[in-house]
């Protein structure tokens, strides 16, 4: 079985072409698992998406949010909006991918009225419920767009159909005046600060430069200073500690490993160094946290 990777430029932008010029719609019968690290790593696309799980359970990370699917649930996720999707074992997503173009072209009327107010408004996704009467209906229809891919060659028609009487749900059922037009937009600093954010959530265990965690987003040291103080407002050094010290926390209250076990499990050189910056954080010692922990849910 092989390995998949998605692959994105600069700005997370996704690289692949979902279909062609003549007929911009991709059908993807995916297994998370089945890709690198088990996910479907930090990206973005001007195409729409809609995604289903049909077996297992994902973990949708769009944008700020962080949202789990389970079986028999779907998604979309609007043009622009950085996402994210991993799996803890095998789970099946099939899932479309195509232009806002393939509904109508740009500047018609059918694009200006009906394609573009989801486009621009402040929806970055939707989940899908079985359980809810329109997110159920707009699940039957995806399911048969997945049908039509697997089972006729010569489907274009059809699937535009559908797609049109998906759209025509979801336009009518979302609020599109829930906030601000301009809160969902890709921000490519944004996205440059998730992908540090996302390497070090994966990687706090080991030794973490600066020039790594930079790296890992294509920029420069000083870029990733920028980007951490005017989003987070503190370095990424100190975003990386902190991430360290909530995941020693929890290891405390959760497990009955020493505190040098868990300070060298959380990626801190020395149980000493841990224990002045776990006191100068929770303004207790580890073994007082732990303490307090136990006395709160005995």
């Amino acid at each position: 079985m092989g390995i998949f990777k998605i692959t994105t430029d600069e700005t997370l932008r996704e690289t692949i072409r979902h279909g062609n010029n003549s007929y911009p719609f991709a059908y993807y019968p995916e297994n998370i698992w089945q890709f690198d690290f088990h996910r479907i790593d930090w990206h973005w696309h001007h195409e729409l998406e809609f995604l289903f799980v049909a077996e297992g359970t994902a973990l949708c990370l769009v944008g700020t949010s962080k949202i789990e699917l389970h079986k028999g649930y779907g998604i979309f996720v609007n043009s622009g909006i950085l996402h994210r999707f991993e799996a803890q074992y095998s789970t099946y997503t099939p899932n479309i991918v195509f232009s806002p173009t393939l509904l109508a072209p740009e500047k018609s009327l059918i694009y200006e009225k009906y394609i573009l107010p989801v486009i621009n408004s402040s929806v970055p996704y939707q989940i899908f419920s079985p359980y809810a009467t329109w997110e159920s209906n707009a699940l039957q229809l995806l399911s048969q767009i997945f049908t039509l891919q697997e089972t006729e060659q010569d489907n274009e028609l059809c699937t535009v159909q559908l797609l049109f009487q998906l759209w025509n749900i979801l336009l009518k059922n979302i609020d599109l005046d829930s906030g601000s037009s301009d809160n969902h937009r890709l921000n490519h600093k944004q996205a440059r600060l998730q992908a540090m954010m996302q390497y070090i959530h994966d990687h706090y265990m080991e030794e973490i430069t600066l020039e790594m965690i930079a790296a890992s987003a294509s920029i420069s040291k000083s870029g990733a200073l920028n980007i951490f103080q005017s989003g987070i407002h503190i370095s990424p050094v100190a975003y990386l500690i902190q991430y360290r010290l909530a995941q020693a926390a929890e290891q405390l209250y959760a497990t009955q490993k020493s505190v040098s076990s868990i300070a060298e499990e959380t990626g801190f050189s020395s149980s000493g160094y841990f224990c002045r910056k776990f006191k100068q954080h929770y303004h207790m010692s580890p073994n007082e946290y732990r303490q307090k922990k136990s006395d709160w849910f005995s």
